[in-house]
């Protein structure tokens, strides 16, 4: 069967994620849809042109009705970070403060999804993903909603440490949990490099600074990563694009890949981050991995700050 993916929201991120499918071929068929059907049409046309280029895939834009035969619908429609205000590194609400024109948006978007792609799972994509991941799995009535949850905040991280100490991202293993905002944590207790433990690996790598000093600086690059990014150029949108389509092609191939998306949690009553095993279903089993003591405080701290917000939405 061919591999739908439909990008509802043609606006910065949704077209970065919808390139990033095109050209690592995530799926064999991309729809976009928008409020403005032009703006969908527009970008579709503009990639369709490089698509030659690529293994096959067929790009278009479209209406609702388009959606029909999605196996994945990423939503990235709604209010970004610049146009909302959500970009004030002393606002300890961060992207929390998108929520309410947001979820307006998802209160339309999120059933005309599920009426023309009822077994779809959805990926919330928009600020703040992980209430807006609530709202939709209350308006959709299932389980395969997710969240992108903190894989761009695990990335950044690995990224960062990696540039420290001078070597690959992919010797870094090093993970971030709980909500993709401020109240995000950051497991330093884990973080090793190629398996050895960061401090010691500061010394091997003749790193001239201390444990404390790296960890200041790279966990304030990896909180507003979003924000300097916004500054330089209006909207954070690659990385997440990369990330959208890493997700759909989990879900796609059933993988069963472990990704740190956020899924519903009932014993939280939230959608938060944690290592999820991602397949066919969306989120199909949750791991939960070692934290200090610190690290579990400042993670029931995160699930406390999106309890607060999702307290607002009305989800039963």
């Amino acid at each position: 069967m061919p591999e739908k993916v439909a990008v509802v929201g043609a606006g910065q991120v949704g077209q970065a994620c919808a390139f990033a499918l095109l050209l690592r071929a995530s799926a064999r068929e991309i729809v976009l849809v928008d409020r403005v059907p032009e703006r969908a049409t527009a970008v579709a046309t503009d990639m369709r042109y490089g698509a030659p280029l690529s293994a096959p895939v067929a790009i278009s834009a479209g209406d609702w009705d388009d959606l029909e035969g999605a196996d994945v619908v990423l939503v990235t429609a709604g209010v970004n970070e610049k146009q909302g205000g959500a970009t004030d590194r002393d606002d300890p609400r961060g992207r929390l403060v998108l929520l309410e024109p947001n979820a307006d948006v998802y209160r339309d978007v999120v059933p005309r999804i599920v009426a023309a792609a009822p077994d779809a799972v959805i990926v919330a994509v928009t600020d703040p993903p992980d209430p807006l991941a609530d709202l939709a799995w209350s308006l959709a009535g299932h389980d395969r909603v997710l969240s992108t949850g903190t894989v761009i905040d695990t990335l950044r991280l690995r990224t960062h440490i990696a540039a420290q100490l001078e070597v690959h991202p992919s010797a870094v293993e090093g993970l971030v949990v709980g909500e993709h905002g401020t109240s995000q944590v950051i497991l330093w207790s884990s973080v090793r490099i190629a398996g050895t433990p960061l401090e010691e690996a500061l010394h091997l790598c003749a790193v001239e600074q201390s444990l404390e000093e790296l960890r200041e600086r790279v966990e304030r690059e990896v909180r507003y990563a979003n924000i300097a990014i916004i500054e330089g150029n209006d909207a954070s949108q690659f990385g997440i694009g990369v990330v959208c389509a890493r997700i759909a092609e989990a879900v796609l191939r059933d993988e069963r890949v472990v990704l740190p998306v956020a899924t519903r949690q009932a014993e939280h009553g939230v959608t938060i981050a944690l290592p999820t095993v991602v397949g066919r279903e969306g989120g199909r089993g949750v791991l939960v991995p070692s934290m200090s003591d610190e690290e579990w405080r400042d993670f029931e701290h995160s699930i406390a700050t999106l309890r607060d917000a999702v307290a607002g939405l009305g989800i039963e």
